[in-house]
């Protein structure tokens, strides 16, 4: 029996045999000039790790410097004038943990510039990575020493994140880098269309190995998504292994595929480089990829050496090198120095020349002393540079011409691209009243994800399809297959269906989802929205979206707070999923968003009246926090008639808390209701029980705990004052941890009804009979709160 993968889009091809046939890219003397310049790049990672002792990963980052090298240099299409320029190719580091190597390359592609093109450099200092920046490699805001202050040093985080120029994502964190960098390439092929920018992605095979990698890599190759290139710096070597992938004959420890067969898989071209190291086959490679015309993506397989040259090598340089200044540190730059010439500060020490005196370099006990011994380096390299006419001249005269075959591209977007300000714009015209064809009347029978999905396709309409949608295959039960009404049927791909505005994100896969729709939204031109069981779709979603808030909160141009959203729909929540069982209906998923993000970043809603779903996401969406995750209910639900019932209108709900029913003459008590099972059955069962025993409550709904925090501190205290919640029980469908703003007793808390509330988890079975073994039916609502009456006295 034999078995072979069956038909592919995709191909594969060996750049060296293609090479044989070919003149190879470079001349002579073009190669001698990016050997050299590989070798300061080498030696600049050396220094980076030396002067920032155990932090950041030397290994990775030389063994990847050549494909980065080569993309800035020579395939990609950009303008280091404009770093935030949307027709630009972009490059994402989906590999983190090389961000020692982003900055080195950065740093002396500014330096390029500064000698040899300075008017490529951007007047503002803040767009440009300058040499000096490099001084503040995984140092802190707060940071005080000299050179840091008199430099305005920029602070480097120790994995990528947007406060860096060109550098679009957080990235690094377990694969998410891939799928956000892919949800770019998404967006940017929505936007242009056929002559889309590309997006250059930069990770190892380590970093292939995460599920939601796979999960993305399939929703790329579905999707035909060629505007993807995918760079694979294969070098075996991760944090604990020197054999991640299966190597012809030898199995793998981690995985037993090589990231060729990985990629081929999921239907993606797939070009193998057999030496990373070889300038002339790197480059064949990359314009072999961009030359593409078949429409699906390409990844290129280099085969590395992670630590190169740097004297340690394998996984012993992930995440360590050389101590500081110790002999192996100064051996691993001996190839710079006596080409060059160059002298580079040492530190005395017992294995070390005599030179800089002050061992307190040697140790690190000096933070002020480092920095001058790091500084003095670093302007060793700038001498290096500036001496070398001839390299300046070609690097520079290639910046040039990366700028000018963008220019010449003439890349615009396409003519019926869909306007992601319309969503915006149209959430402040309807702010207080509801566009007519969402309205809702008393006695009508709906659902809350329903109404969620039938809002989102309104605002997709009127923004000509800025809105994306996916869902874990479960695009009609979560009623989120609304977003596509109006535009193309099936699911998008960008060939054959690009008008379609449902994404097919790898099948059941909330990981990939919530990384793509974040990447997309970063591009600039979407709003992500994705959809699940709010059981899978917040505690999957969470590393996605943290890095989403992340990058928001970092990106310069989004520094007055308005966020790029993306809508993570926690559908099918709470107990009303009962017949699921505990599996699926859980209470916990609010907790692990809601209290858990910085203040502007996030924002949960918990509507329980249909009517109040568009008051809530039009709000929410005019905040513009990065991340809004709506908790809506799979059952059908009656359309009450709230007036006729004294109860506060649903557009009440834009303030997050408020006043469900006021009392109508004395107030026996505060209580606070969250979720919709809760609220209906108090509504329809419980109060009607405690009217007709005189029993007058102040009744509060929390609607959004983040949209509250957003109100002025006086508009909050004016709703809900402290002293409310001091003498305030609870009703919630969620867990106990959030009402604890609400309820601040210790009889309060103890008197709440929660799911939790008996022990243990819940059984399946119809919603009404979950709630009851929950305690959270109309009739334990009105016993428990008759108790808390009585025992308060």
């Amino acid at each position: 029996m034999s078995f072979a993968f069956g038909p592919r889009r995709g191909i594969y091809v060996d750049i060296t045999g293609e090479l044989a046939k070919a003149q190879p890219p470079l001349t002579a003397e073009e190669l001698g000039q990016f050997e050299s310049f590989d070798l300061i790049y080498r030696s600049l990672c050396a220094l980076l790790f030396n002067y920032v002792p155990m932090s950041g990963h030397p290994g990775g980052s030389i063994s990847a410097g050549r494909i980065m090298a080569a993309l800035l240099f020579d395939t990609m299409e950009y303008d280091l004038s404009d770093p935030d320029r949307d027709d630009a190719d972009m490059i994402s580091f989906a590999a983190g943990h090389k961000a020692l190597g982003l900055y080195a390359v950065w740093a002396l592609r500014n330096e390029v510039a500064r000698l040899g093109a300075p008017e490529l450099l951007p007047a503002d200092e803040t767009k440009q990575l300058r040499l000096e920046d490099l001084l503040g490699f995984r140092r802190n805001p707060i940071t005080k020493t000299p050179l840091f202050e008199k430099f305005g040093v920029k602070p480097l985080d120790g994995h990528p994140t947007p406060a860096t120029p060109f550098v679009r994502l957080s990235t690094g964190a377990s694969g998410v880098g891939v799928a956000s960098s892919l949800g770019l390439a998404f967006g940017a092929v929505d936007t242009f269309g056929a002559q889309a920018p590309y997006l250059h992605i930069v990770e190892g095979e380590g970093g292939l190995t995460p599920g939601r990698v796979s999960e993305s890599l399939a929703a790329a190759g579905t999707a035909s998504l060629g505007n993807a290139v995918l760079h694979v710096d294969w070098n075996q070597a991760s944090i604990d292994s020197n054999h991640v992938c299966r190597d012809g004959e030898t199995p793998g420890e981690y995985v037993q595929w090589t990231p060729m067969e990985l990629a081929f898989l999921h239907d993606w071209n797939v070009i193998y480089v057999d030496d990373g190291f070889d300038f002339q086959q790197v480059i064949a490679a990359q314009r072999r990829a961009v030359g593409m015309d078949n429409g699906q993506p390409t990844a290129i397989v280099y085969r590395t050496v992670k630590g190169w040259q740097y004297g340690i090598e394998g996984k012993a340089s992930h995440g360590a090198g050389h101590r500081l200044c110790c002999s192996g540190f100064f051996e691993a730059l001996r190839p710079l120095t006596d080409v060059t010439g160059v002298v580079l500060p040492h530190c005395h020490g017992a294995d070390q020349p005599a030179g800089h005196s002050d061992t307190r370099c040697r140790t690190g006990a000096d933070a002020e002393v480092v920095e001058g011994c790091f500084w003095e380096a670093l302007t060793a390299i700038r001498g290096v540079i500036e001496s070398d006419g001839p390299l300046v001249e070609l690097l520079a005269g290639r910046l040039k011409a990366t700028r000018q075959r963008l220019s010449t591209r003439g890349r615009s977007p396409r003519t019926d691209a869909p306007k992601v300000e319309a969503v915006f714009e149209a959430v402040a015209r309807a702010a207080e009243a509801v566009p007519a064809e969402l309205a809702l009347t008393p006695g009508e029978s709906t659902t809350l994800r329903g109404e969620l999905g039938r809002a989102l396709g309104y605002l997709n309409r009127e923004s000509g399809g800025a809105i994306l949608a996916s869902a874990a295959d479960l695009y009609g039960s979560t009623s989120v297959s609304a977003v596509g009404k109006g535009f193309a049927e099936g699911f998008f791909n960008a060939r054959r269906n690009p008008a379609s505005r449902l994404l097919a994100t790898g099948g059941i896969c909330e990981d990939a989802m919530t990384g793509i729709l974040s990447g997309m939204a970063t591009y600039g031109h979407h709003i992500g929205v994705g959809s699940s069981y709010g059981a899978f779709s917040a505690p999957l979603g969470h590393i996605p979206a943290r890095l989403h808030a992340i990058g928001n909160q970092a990106e310069p141009t989004l520094a007055d707070g308005r966020y790029r959203p993306i809508v993570i729909v926690c559908a099918h929540a709470g107990v009303k999923t009962g017949e699921d069982g505990p599996t699926h209906a859980d209470p916990q998923a609010l907790q692990l968003l809601q209290g858990n993000f910085p203040a502007g970043t996030m924002v949960t809603l918990t509507p329980w009246d249909p009517r109040e779903v568009w008051p809530l996401l039009a709000t929410a969406l005019d905040k513009r926090p990065a991340v809004i995750a709506p908790f809506v209910t799979r059952p059908n639900e009656t359309i009450l008639d709230r007036a006729a019932l004294g109860l506060a209108p649903a557009g009440a709900a834009r303030t997050g808390v408020y006043r469900l029913r006021a009392a109508q003459s004395k107030s026996a008590g505060t209580l606070v209701l969250q979720g919709s099972e809760v609220a209906y059955a108090f509504v329809e069962h419980a109060m009607p029980r405690l009217a007709a025993d005189g029993i007058d409550l102040d009744v509060f709904y929390v609607a959004s705990a983040e949209l509250f925090d957003m109100l002025p501190e006086a508009e909050r205290e004016a709703i809900f004052p402290e002293w409310r919640a001091r003498e305030a029980m609870g009703i919630t469908g969620f867990t106990l941890p959030t009402m604890d703003r609400w309820v601040q007793s210790e009889r309060g808390r103890r008197s709440t009804l929660h799911p939790f509330r008996k022990g243990h988890f819940l059984g399946s079975g119809q919603a009404d009979k979950v709630a009851r073994e929950a305690g959270l039916d109309g009739e334990s609502q009105y016993a428990a709160i008759k108790r808390f009456l009585a025992e308060r006295g």
